[in-house]
């Protein structure tokens, strides 16, 4: 071997040994951004948020050309005008009016807001305590294990449905001092759903943590004086979010149409607050004169909650380590 290749050969070993590895994320990143569909859904999922949060800021800023009065005027947003009720679409109204002659589009937005926030609080609280106890579960063993899971189990085979509408129904008048009024309904609501699914997490999060919990990494941390609850979230919790990350994302498209069906059976929010389920509670028999009111909160729904699985099932590949994308 020639003095030249040695050269090459000791730039491109000292090349490997100084290069800073990849950042975990970003490998995680790559793969998610070759699930085509996953990556447009993530698109898809900022723009309906950004609709729901900076859409209402805009428009209460907005006029339109009143040819009536030959002059620019502000939108009338949120406001009941009974003469314009069931409007078809219109420059003032873009998207029409509904049996109150409130703007569709501006009530669109603004009850995003509340079914987004429902959905995502359900989903974080429960992902969180599911995964805590998941660790719990699987790091003790034992009666604490078996105590865990029994509970686990009495929880799945309840009656969601049913014992929803019953418990919505019972709390729903609950009133909290520091709340307004629609947010302590979504806080009921909140928790409701937070209770009954925390499950699937928990399961999840067991059964990683069960193939985690004797590991040489977990013998070195009890011996430098780690407590057990140190290393379970320290530890254990860490090495169980990627599973639980996917769980999360399939199970917030859950929540947004539980949510939707509560509201639209009068069991959730009601009105006047608006979210995407109550705003189809009354169309029923306004579907041939006015279509559009069942529409565009519908379209919303379907549209979010397909991009959430979407995007569920492109971190299902960019998070597992055995498929290769």
């Amino acid at each position: 071997m020639s003095v030249a290749e040695l050269d090459v050969d000791a730039l491109q070993a000292e090349a490997l040994l100084t290069s800073k590895p990849e950042h975990i994320l970003m490998t995680y990143w790559k793969r998610l951004r070759r699930h085509r569909l996953a990556t447009a859904s993530l698109i898809i999922l900022g723009v309906i948020i950004a609709f729901v949060i900076i859409g209402p800021m805009v428009m209460s800023r907005m006029t339109y050309y009143n040819v009536s009065r030959g002059e620019f005027v502000p939108y009338t947003r949120d406001t009941q005008d009974l003469a314009a009720r069931n409007a078809a679409p219109s420059a003032e109204h873009p998207l029409g009016t509904d049996e109150l002659g409130r703007d569709v589009l501006y009530r669109l937005m603004v009850a995003g807001q509340l079914s987004l926030v429902i959905a995502f609080s359900v989903t974080i609280i429960a992902e969180t305590f599911g995964m805590f106890m998941g660790a719990v579960s699987g790091y003790f063993g034992s009666w604490v294990d078996s105590l865990i899971q029994r509970i686990v189990e009495f929880i799945i085979i309840l009656p969601s449905l049913p014992l929803l509408l019953v418990l919505s129904s019972i709390l729903r008048d609950l009133r909290i001092s520091f709340l307004p009024p629609e947010w302590s309904q979504a806080f009921v609501i909140v928790a409701i759903l937070a209770v009954l699914g925390w499950t699937g997490a928990c399961r999840l999060a067991r059964a990683s943590v069960l193939s985690l919990r004797n590991q040489e990494f977990t013998e070195a941390a009890r011996a430098l004086g780690m407590g057990d609850l140190q290393i379970i979230v320290r530890h254990m919790m860490p090495n169980a979010i990627p599973p639980i990350i996917v769980n999360a994302t399939l199970g917030l498209g859950s929540v947004i149409l539980v949510e939707s069906a509560l509201s639209f059976l009068g069991f959730g929010i009601q009105q006047p607050v608006a979210t995407w389920g109550n705003m189809l509670q009354d169309v029923q028999k306004d579907m041939f004169t006015a279509p559009w009111k069942a529409l565009y909160p519908g379209l919303m729904i379907f549209i979010t909650v397909l991009a959430v699985n979407y995007l569920g099932d492109g971190l299902r590949d960019a998070l597992d380590p055995r498929l290769k994308l």
